[in-house]
């Protein structure tokens, strides 16, 4: 039970993340970030990134996927904001 409950973290963990990715589609076709939250995204980014360095320090794959998944998407959030704002 508890090696399939890891492989449907790491399914809904990725699944979860991609939040992060539909906002920066959002901003890239609609070339602004006017009605995206900068601070939002950055404590985001900020939680996210920390989870990876805890999932790295637990050497969790769960963890480590998904959040590296949720780090990369909230990056490229981030920088969208910053370019079109």
């Amino acid at each position: 039970m508890k090696e399939f409950y890891r492989k449907y973290m790491m399914v809904i963990g990725v699944l979860g993340q991609f939040v992060f990715y539909a906002q920066f589609y959002n901003i890239i076709v609609h070339k602004s970030a006017k009605d995206v939250s900068l601070f939002g995204f950055v404590s985001g980014l900020i939680s996210v990134s920390s989870w990876l360095i805890y999932g790295i320090m637990l050497k969790d794959k769960p963890l480590i996927v998904a959040n590296l998944v949720a780090t990369i998407g909230a990056i490229l959030t981030v920088g969208a904001i910053l370019f079109y704002s």
